[in-house]
C-alpha cells in the first residue's frame, strides 16, 4: 500500500509503500529525487529520465520527495551525477555522518518523521532555493517552451542547460518532456480522453502522446492507468 502526505518542509512529499506479492513496481519519472529509508539504510534516488522498475522482495519504503531542482543543494551533489540511480548515502557523505544520521532516524518514533526532521535540519543549514529554478519549474510545467521561458528567465541556452544538469540532472528539454507526462497522466487518469489529453498536455496528437508514454514508462497509457 502506497500513502503520502505533504511535508512540514514547503513542497516536499513524505510518503511509505509497502507493497504486497513479488515487490515489483514502476517509479515514474517526475523531476524530482527522493530521500529514502529501507531496513535501516539512508538512500537517495536521483532523478529519473526514464521508469525504474522496483522488484526484489516485498519490503517497506519511506520517503521524501523534495521538490525538483531542491535536493541537489541539500545532499552537496549535483543531480546529473545520480541521474538513474539510487545510492547509499554514504556513498555521497563521510560514513561517521551517515551513522549518526542513521541512528536518528532509526530511534525515531516512525521512519517517516524521522526522515521529516533530517530534512528540515539539512534545509535550515542550507540557503534557500533559488527562486529561479522555481520559475523555470513552474513555466514548463504549464507547458511554456523552453526558449521562451530561457528569454523570459533572461538566460541563454547554454546556461540554461548547464543550471538544469546541476538542478535536475538532465537539461530543460527533458525537464519539459517529463513534466508533460505528469500533465497527460494527471488528465487520461481524470477520465479526460486520450485524445483531448493529447492537445491540452502539448502533444502534437494522440499517436505522439501514445510513442511518449511508452518510451518514458515502458507502458502503454491504457496499461499505465490500469496499474495506476
Amino acid at each position: 500500500m502506497y500513502r503520502e502526505r505533504a511535508s512540514r518542509l514547503t513542497g516536499a512529499v513524505v510518503w511509505t509503500n509497502s507493497p504486497s506479492g513479488s515487490g515489483e513496481g514502476r517509479v515514474l519519472p517526475d523531476g524530482c529525487m527522493d530521500l529514502l529509508w529501507k531496513e535501516g539504510r539512508l538512500l537517495v534516488a536521483g532523478p529519473d529520465t526514464r521508469a525504474h522498475v522496483t522488484g526484489g522482495p516485498p519490503a517497506t519504503w519511506t520517503g521524501i520527495r523534495f521538490p525538483p531542482g531542491t535536493a541537489p543543494a541539500l545532499l552537496g551533489v549535483p543531480a546529473h551525477e545520480l541521474r538513474d540511480r539510487r545510492v547509499d548515502l554514504a556513498d555521497l557523505w563521510p560514513a561517521a555522518d551517515v551513522r549518526r544520521l542513521t541512528d536518528r532516524v532509526g530511534a525515531a518514533d516512525d521512519p517517516v518523521r524521522g526522515l521529516e526532521d533530517l530534512a528540515l535540519r539539512l534545509a535550515a543549514e542550507t540557503a534557500p532555493p533559488d527562486p529561479l529554478l522555481g520559475r523555470l519549474v513552474a513555466a514548463l510545467a504549464e507547458g511554456r517552451p523552453v526558449a521562451a521561458t530561457a528569454d523570459e528567465l533572461g538566460l541563454g541556452a547554454r546556461q540554461l542547460h548547464r543550471r538544469s544538469l546541476t538542478a535536475f540532472g538532465y537539461g530543460p528539454k527533458t525537464l519539459a518532456r517529463i513534466l508533460r507526462l505528469r500533465r497527460a497522466l494527471a488528465l487520461a487518469g481524470a477520465g479526460v480522453p486520450f485524445a483531448e489529453t493529447a492537445i491540452r498536455s502539448g502533444y502534437a496528437d494522440q499517436p505522439h502522446l501514445a510513442r511518449d508514454v511508452r518510451t518514458l514508462t515502458g507502458l502503454s497509457l491504457s496499461g499505465l492507468l490500469v496499474r495506476r
